[in-house]
């Protein structure tokens, strides 16, 4: 079997590295989506890694993104809030104060 090392982020202070372990998960997702076993690796890998965001950068990005669409504080970090619930790893519940912190230290 192939090896699904894949380099799935990479910051000015380190690079991350993902190692694929569950071939099975990869083998599912080449099976049900046609792609080859190296694509379904880069697939599950880039999911994972997106999912391994931390809260910090998960509530900068969001916050960023949403205030290009107009968005006011009070209505970005209640949604922020409730992302932040709603993820496959759930961060701990964050208020707004502590969310004002992590975006403008």
């Amino acid at each position: 079997m192939p090896d699904f090392r894949q380099v799935v982020a990479e910051t000015r202070h380190r690079r991350h590295d993902l190692h694929v372990h569950d071939a099975d998960l990869v083998q599912r997702v080449a099976a049900s989506t046609g792609l080859s076993q190296a694509d379904a690796a880069r697939v599950v890998a880039d999911v994972v890694a997106f999912f391994a965001e931390p809260p910090e950068h998960f509530v900068r990005r969001r916050h960023a993104d949403l205030k290009t669409y107009g968005m006011k504080n009070p209505e970005i970090f209640a949604l922020i809030g409730t992302e932040l619930g709603d993820r496959v790893v759930a961060a701990p519940a964050l208020s707004d104060r502590q969310l004002r912190r992590i975006v403008y230290g």
